[in-house]
């Protein structure tokens, strides 16, 4: 299923602007994820050097998903992207236990920013296609997500490889879109 489908099941204001940010270390799936939901080819991604943006408009409804790269020489700048955030999705790679530690405190950070309160997050644990990946719950466990008060949050076995888990993520987020905190 497509982004496009995915939007036709939004119920949504006319002209309603989502910005949705896609953040995580380098190497963790995110353009390829982007590239799934958008339909498009992912045979050959490279590193993100910046950002995409992947901008859908659908019966006055308009989705911008904003991916910006995870190189630590660009986590920086992430914090000029956070003004009217209305979804995070943060992209795990489950099969890179030695970066588990790094992943969670850059989370952590991004939780604890002010731009970003009550921002509803989707935590996707990429990767589950290959055998050394963690399983979601362990990831969850692993970095207290169970300890989040402040806003919703889902953590979604996922493989942007393969497709799998990724639908039923976007699921969530779709059911969310209106639940940011103040």
């Amino acid at each position: 299923m497509g982004l496009l489908s995915i939007l036709r099941k939004l119920k949504s204001t006319p002209d309603q602007e989502v910005r949705i940010l896609l953040l995580g270390l380098d190497n963790g799936g995110k353009t390829t994820l982007l590239k799934h939901l958008a339909s498009e080819d992912i045979s050959h991604i490279t590193p993100t050097q910046g950002f995409n943006i992947k901008s859908v408009q659908s019966q006055g409804f308009k989705l911008n998903v904003w991916d910006i790269g995870g190189q630590r020489k660009i986590r920086p700048y992430w914090r000029n992207y956070f003004e009217n955030t209305d979804l995070l999705i943060y992209v795990i790679d489950s099969a890179d236990r030695k970066r588990f530690e790094e992943t969670g405190q850059e989370l952590a950070e991004l939780l604890d920013e002010e731009k970003l309160s009550g921002v509803p997050v989707l935590i996707f644990a990429n990767k589950q296609d290959l055998l050394t990946a963690a399983p979601a719950s362990e990831i969850a466990e692993g970095l207290n997500l169970h300890t989040i008060r402040d806003r919703i949050w889902q953590i979604q076995a996922c493989s942007a490889l393969t497709g799998e888990g990724i639908q039923e993520g976007i699921n969530w987020l779709c059911k969310n879109v209106n639940s940011k905190k103040k």
